[in-house]
């Protein structure tokens, strides 16, 4: 099975407006280029100008799309409405807002500053909570329905996980908004949903998670019932679907795309227990090295 294959007809996001959040690279970049392929016009923002600027022109060489960069902090609410503006004076409208701007790192919790755990916090909760105030009241505001939202959430947003505790305590916050709102926004024509994904490894968030060898030492897809970790395309196809108007009776759900993941272990990164002390300076200092590049 081409597990590559595109799962909707090519003009099922037509006349869909898209905001992208942490779209210039990684999933997000996946996820834009198969709305382009489906008709929409999609908008991606994070803080890298110049990154989402050459993301934007490769997907429309691509896709013969339109693709819209725009610079925006999502920590930032005064940033995140002039963003949203920008979109409206280019496409007109927006009709799906899609929260996949994030940030992770391992860490025993116990050697985190506080500032290193607000980081993720800001980004995850704060970040999404921004996006879909800007854009929610909007839409109640000019009375205009049928909108989206979708957030990427992870499979250890309900089950928590060690080594990762901001990022599992930002992702329940952002899984509880999701099935908050589908029930107090849905009278306005507004859905709330969210995926939650197991192991989809991105080549920038992975080399920073699990640096040098801790990849092959920390192999995720031996943790898969289904002996693999997922592919893009998989992702963006779940994803497309639930923002597509085919979807439109699905509503505070959060579906799972882990190939059976959580269920065999919760907790992607409980396994780092076997790393002993001396090998957490040695990783500390890997990812200072990585940052400072």
């Amino acid at each position: 099975m081409d597990l590559k294959k595109k799962m909707l007809r090519d003009d099922a996001l037509e006349g869909k407006n898209i905001i992208v959040t942490g779209g210039g690279s990684g999933l997000g970049k996946s996820m834009t280029k198969y709305f382009l392929e489906l008709g929409a016009k999609v908008a991606i923002t994070s803080r890298n100008l110049e990154k989402l600027q050459n993301t934007a022109k490769e997907l429309e060489e691509e896709t013969g799309g339109t693709c819209f960069a725009v610079q925006c902090d999502v920590r930032h609410y005064e940033q995140v409405e002039a963003m949203r503006d920008a979109v409206i004076t280019e496409f007109g409208s927006i009709d799906i807002l899609l929260n996949n701007a994030a940030g992770n790192f391992i860490s025993p919790t116990e050697r985190l500053s506080a500032n290193a755990f607000d980081t993720i916090i800001d980004i995850v909760l704060k970040g999404s909570k921004n996006c879909t105030l800007a854009l929610g009241k909007h839409w109640i505001d000019q009375k205009e329905e049928n909108k989206t939202i979708l957030n990427i959430v992870t499979t250890y947003a309900w089950t928590g996980s060690a080594y990762v505790v901001p990022s599992a305590t930002a992702k329940a916050g952002v899984l509880a908004m999701t099935r908050s709102l589908a029930v107090e926004w849905a009278k306005y024509g507004i859905r709330s949903n969210a995926i939650a994904p197991g192991p989809f490894p991105t080549k920038g968030a992975w080399d920073r998670l699990l640096p040098g060898n801790l990849k092959e030492k920390f192999d995720l897809a031996k943790k898969v019932p289904l002996k693999r970790v997922g592919d893009h395309q998989e992702l963006a196809n779940l994803a497309a679907y639930l923002v597509s108007d085919f979807s439109a009776y699905v509503n505070g759900e959060v579906i799972t795309i882990d190939g059976g993941e959580w269920l065999k272990g919760a907790g992607q990164f409980n396994l780092l227990e076997e790393i002993p002390e001396e090998m957490w300076d040695m990783l500390e200092q890997m990812i200072k090295s990585k940052k400072q590049k």
